[in-house]
């Protein structure tokens, strides 16, 4: 039997999803952008899509732009913000982010700098957490954005986002947070955030990969990264996807029609006696972000002793699922640099696993779970030099 625990990673379609979506791949196959009754139809999908989307944040379709993913959405709302604001002259502009970003980020953050922006990045304490004051210290005259995850992708910790959106209304800075680990997962509501950008992606909520969205405030203005025919009201180009964004409203459509509230009760019991399991029967292990908020769904530890690339294959042999980091950072051979930024000695660092819960994870799954890593761990232990 397979134990998948690795919904941080990515999601199964839902079934209502994919059959949501298969006529849009047979007879519905028109372009929306055409007026015949071909694109008619594809048009009213893509329509419904953007108000299921919506209703899911607390937002209105207009505001929705549709993007292929996470990835696209931070790049538009960072790039075009800092391209709108500052066109004349970037390297006028300062961007205050964290060490702990997703690569999408990270990286484009990088790129900004090497165009002359200037970049602080804020680090974490020992738990993962930043805080509103940190913020506000980092602010200077030439801030024009705060780009700050809701929830960490390796971790689970969740950002004091609605704090730190006063601070950057006090000021009158734009404030964008990568939300594509949070959405589905906890209730995201863009009013209560306070946040003038969000982005997410569909295939962390049981839709295609492919596919995603980024939630713009009225008023906001981005220039675009793509430039074409027009679509996503001028502010991204391109026929759109029309399978895959009905799949994301259907998605969007499940999470918010279902229990949330409940479901986050649920995965944070499975997840809680998961660790309060592994820490009784394994007492080397040391948990990260465990003290903070966070993710209902997410444990992240590492076993001193044993390389966490060496257990994941082990416990993939045995038919289970998980990850030693992001999954864009997977293979890379080096030690999580969200743990590396947590203070995490190299060593330790190297000795992590992320398990991420998720809509099919069961009670049964996790008891397997336990017994075959305490197992696999046990044995590595036995022929560990450390």
């Amino acid at each position: 039997m397979n134990i998948y625990l690795d919904y941080n990673g990515t999601t199964p379609v839902d079934p209502a999803v994919r059959d949501a979506m298969l006529p849009f791949l047979g007879d519905l196959f028109g372009n929306p952008s055409s007026t015949h009754w071909a694109g008619q139809a594809a048009r009213e999908a893509v329509d419904k899509g953007r108000e299921q989307l919506a209703g899911l944040i607390g937002a209105r379709p207009e505001e929705i732009v549709f993007v292929s993913g996470g990835s696209e959405s931070d790049n538009l709302a960072i790039k075009g913000t800092i391209w709108s604001l500052c066109r004349q002259d970037p390297g006028k502009a300062h961007v205050i982010t964290s060490t702990v970003e997703h690569p999408a980020v990270l990286n484009c953050c990088a790129f900004l700098e090497r165009m002359g922006v200037e970049v602080t990045y804020l680090q974490v304490d020992g738990q993962g957490m930043i805080t509103a004051d940190q913020v506000e210290a980092a602010i200077n005259e030439r801030t024009v954005l705060i780009s700050l995850m809701l929830a960490n992708n390796e971790t689970g910790v969740i950002f004091p986002i609605e704090e730190i959106s006063r601070v950057a209304k006090k000021h009158g800075i734009r404030l964008h947070t990568d939300a594509v680990q949070a959405v589905g997962k906890i209730p995201v509501d863009v009013g209560r955030l306070g946040v003038d950008l969000l982005s997410l992606s569909a295939h962390k909520f049981y839709a295609p990969k492919g596919v995603g969205a980024l939630w713009i405030r009225p008023g906001v203005e981005l220039e675009p990264l793509i430039h074409g025919g027009g679509q996503e009201g001028g502010r991204r180009s391109g026929t759109e996807a029309v399978p895959n964004l009905v799949a994301m409203g259907k998605a969007a459509e499940l999470v918010q029609n279902g229990n949330l509230e409940a479901e986050v009760q649920r995965l944070s019991a499975l997840r809680d006696r998961l660790e309060e399991e592994l820490a009784a029967r394994l007492p080397r292990i040391v948990f990260h972000g465990r003290q903070v908020d966070r993710l209902p769904n997410t444990a992240n530890f590492s076993l001193p002793g044993i390389d966490g690339e060496s257990l994941k294959m082990h416990l993939d042999l045995r038919g289970v699922a998980v990850s030693t980091s992001s999954a864009c950072d997977s293979g890379s051979g080096k030690a999580s640099r969200v743990l590396a930024a947590m203070g995490i000695p190299e060593a330790e660092a190297k000795s992590s696993l992320r398990v991420s819960l998720g809509r099919w994870s069961t009670a049964d799954e996790v008891n397997m779970f336990i017994d075959i890593l305490v197992d696999v761990a046990e044995s590595l232990w036995r022929i560990s030099p450390l």
